[in-house]
């Protein structure tokens, strides 16, 4: 596929179904960058991983079931666009410099679970709970 095939499918994505909701915004923008994280040769392993914590959010983020499929739905065609790029294309759609810095921000941030009284990997504290700030 060549940048401008890319360029011009991703644009025509955007225009055709614009970001309605903030589901809809963690999708087209979780796709885009482990797309591009998975062209750039992201270890698959650390592309999965952060898919995962993508899926979470739009799970949280979505108001209910259809929302929470549409939204996955847009996830997997922005990163089928995003991941396939032409060998012979003299610049990329997004450089790999920026995607991996991009991606490495991702994979820092701070993450918890539900359970009250756990915290996740890479947390510096408490969870936050409902009786905090009384």
């Amino acid at each position: 596929m060549s940048v401008l095939a890319a360029t011009t499918t991703v644009a025509a994505l955007l225009i055709a179904s614009p970001s309605a909701t903030d589901a809809d915004r963690l999708a087209a923008n979780g796709g885009f960058l482990l797309g591009n994280a998975h062209r750039c040769g992201i270890a698959g392993d650390r592309v999965v991983r952060a898919g995962q914590l993508i899926r979470d959010l739009i799970v949280a983020a979505a108001e209910d079931g259809r929302e929470q499929e549409d939204a996955t739905a847009r996830f997997v065609r922005f990163f089928v666009v995003s991941a396939v790029a032409d060998p012979a294309a003299a610049k990329a759609v997004a450089s790999c410099q920026k995607v991996a810095k991009e991606f490495d921000r991702l994979e820092r941030h701070p993450v918890t679970g539900n359970d009250p009284d756990s915290t996740a990997a890479g947390t510096t504290g408490a969870p936050f709970r409902l009786s905090d700030g009384e």
